[in-house]
């Protein structure tokens, strides 16, 4: 663990653990920011200029991009240079005592100042290095990895949007989100395997990977059985009711997936004939006959508003959701007793954030720091790099 007289408020899972974070923007600082909260001490290495989302502005929180914010919390910040020599030998000073490095320049952009897995692995050999690219280290090597592309590149946005109208991105970021995910998991078992056998390794985990594997029910649709899904706006191409539909006054997600689902559906609308008539007794026949059942459905929830029809069919174990404006999601976790923000830091430098998906009955995570200011800890850092190197 990085000593630098910041004092540790939670120790959580992974207390011990030193990151070397060498990566920005978005998958692999969302990675460790990740890890950050379960109790690692992350080193977030910048360049002079700082991580590029310290600049994506609006919108702010007290001067500083929300975006920067949202993925970087519980970090240490040290600006070196590695076009400097001697910020190099404090990188790689820095990379040989970690236990992790994460990365995500271009496949081989590391090995020019010797801190690629085989520079690093020399000596360090248990080191767990994570490197995140748009496209693998082989043919797609070369080709920049920014989440847009992916989205259009995977098939993604052939199934986002309007049946009639142009195919569109989703609303976030979702793959350098899933990639990030995909870097922590990757991450913690190799430090599994790592604690068993001592030996470290090389974890790699691309975007257009990380998309195939996402897409789930449309990739198998056309990896098991060569059917190219296209996009049906919020339909789902083998369920029904499974999308939004209009009430009194906003949409309504209606998701009655399976036989029982539908029967309590149709008793709470009060049309419990429509469960028994033989056009939709079964999911396969709703499915083929949406265009008829649909209208049925749309009549009677046309009497009552969203967040009524909401507390009545969910009472009844019918799955489903208003459809919310970020600050409605918010207020439904709120709701449901999530305690979805909490404050890291303290005084003027307290920041609030999301609280980590993840709880942990005997080892919980921890809001140790916040985001932290273009090295603010350099100095200290510098001087721990420092004492000790040749040791």
């Amino acid at each position: 663990m990085v000593d630098t007289g910041v004092p540790e408020t939670s120790a959580g899972p992974l207390a011990g653990v030193l990151v070397a974070d060498f990566s920005r923007i978005l998958a692999g600082p969302y990675a460790t920011m990740l890890l950050a909260d379960m109790g690692a001490s992350v080193v977030k290495v910048e360049g002079p200029g700082g991580d590029d989302t310290r600049t994506w502005t609006p919108p702010v929180h007290d001067g500083v991009s929300t975006y920067y914010l949202g993925v970087n919390r519980g970090k240490r910040s040290i600006a070196l240079d590695l076009r400097d020599a001697a910020d190099v030998e404090v990188a790689r000073e820095l990379a040989r005592r970690a236990d992790v490095v994460v990365e995500n320049l271009k496949p081989g952009g590391m090995a020019k100042y010797g801190l690629d897995f085989e520079s690093v692995r020399e000596a360090n050999p248990g080191v767990v290095y994570a490197s995140i690219s748009g496209f693998g280290s082989g043919a797609g090597r070369d080709v920049p990895g920014y989440d847009l592309m992916v989205q259009a590149i995977s098939g993604l946005m052939s199934l986002t949007g309007d049946p009639d109208g142009p195919p569109f991105r989703a609303g976030i970021s979702v793959f350098d989100v899933m990639a990030g995910n995909h870097a922590a998991i990757g991450v913690l078992a190799a430090l599994r395997h790592r604690d068993a056998t001592g030996e470290g390794q090389h974890v790699e985990v691309n975007l257009l990977s990380s998309a195939l594997t996402g897409l789930v029910n449309h990739s198998s649709s056309y990896v098991a059985a060569g059917v190219v899904p296209f996009r049906m706006g919020n339909a789902h191409p083998s369920v029904f009711p499974y999308e939004a539909l209009p009430t009194a006054d906003n949409d309504l997600i209606v998701t009655a997936a399976n036989d029982a689902q539908f029967r309590k559906l149709c008793g709470v609308l009060g049309i419990p004939e429509v469960a028994d008539d033989p056009r939709f007794v079964r999911n396969a026949d709703r499915t083929r006959r949406r265009d008829e059942l649909r209208p049925l459905l749309t009549e009677r929830l046309r009497t009552r508003g969203a967040l009524e029809w909401f507390d009545l069919l969910v009472a009844a174990g019918v799955p489903c959701g208003p459809i919310n404006t970020i600050d409605g999601g918010f207020a439904m976790a709120e709701r449901f007793e999530l305690d979805p923000v909490v404050v890291v830091g303290e005084g003027d430098r307290a920041v609030p954030t999301t609280r980590h998906p993840i709880r942990f009955s005997a080892t919980p995570v921890g809001y140790r720091l916040p985001p932290p200011l273009l090295d603010e800890h350099g100095g200290e850092l510098r001087a721990w790099l420092e004492k000790g190197r040749d040791a």
